[in-house]
Formats: structure tokens, C-alpha cells, sequence
């Protein structure tokens, strides 16, 4: 079992840059396809970014492609998602999820992942 803890949110203007970390403790997060999702008030949680375990395969969603960019480094159990151009509709709880199952990227439902963490707030200003 893993758990994991998101940081780096907070409030930024429009075209600003955050980046979000997750930390795994309890078993490596070499171990997991990393994912992270978010979720808006009054919408339901949606997929943004995925990596392999190798960190070789990356996949996004459609509306943070060119934007946002995952990556981990495994020696840290750490994975990151660096977040440019952010626009007030990327307002939302962040979430890092970790997949056991899946041996590659491209699982994006939120019942595929096997474990949860807390979340980060995000929240981008006009």
C-alpha cells in the first residue's frame, strides 16, 4: 500500500505557473503508473495527466496539452506536474493517483486507480 501527499497548490493570476508535487510513502512510486486528476466545484473528477513507471510514456488530456507536464523521479518517490499558461477554468482540487494494475499509461477513469491522495487546491485569478 502506498499513500500519497499532494503540495504545491495555491492561488495564481491567469497566464501564471505552478507546480505540484505528490510524495509516495510506503512502498516506491516506481511500483505505479502515476496519474494526476482534478476536480471543479460541482463537476465531477477528470483526468489530466498520466506517466509510466519509467517515466518514458506521458498522456493528457486534451485541455492541458502543451500547457501542463508530468514527470517523477523515482529515486525521490516524488512525482510532479508542472502547470504553465493556466487559465481560471484550471481552477480545481488536484488529486494524485497511483495505478497498480495497468502496466502502461492511458487508464483515465477514476476507478482505475488504486490509490488516492488528499489533494491540492489550485485556484487561477483573471
Amino acid at each position: 500500500q502506498v499513500q500519497l501527499v499532494e503540495s504545491g497548490g495555491g492561488l495564481v493570476q491567469a497566464g501564471g505557473s505552478l507546480r505540484l508535487s505528490c510524495v509516495a510513502s510506503g512502498r516506491t512510486v516506481s511500483s505505479y503508473t502515476m496519474d494526476w486528476f482534478r476536480q471543479a466545484p460541482g463537476k465531477e473528477r477528470e483526468f489530466v495527466a498520466g506517466i509510466s513507471r519509467s517515466g518514458l510514456g506521458t498522456d493528457y488530456a486534451d485541455s492541458v496539452k502543451g500547457r501542463f507536464t508530468v514527470s517523477r523521479d523515482n529515486a525521490k518517490n516524488t512525482v510532479y506536474l508542472q502547470m504553465n499558461s493556466l487559465k481560471p477554468e484550471d481552477t480545481a482540487v488536484y488529486y494524485c493517483a497511483a495505478d497498480q494494475t495497468h502496466l502502461a499509461i492511458g487508464a483515465r477513469d477514476p476507478s482505475d486507480m488504486d490509490y488516492w491522495g488528499k489533494g491540492t487546491l489550485v485556484t487561477v485569478s483573471l
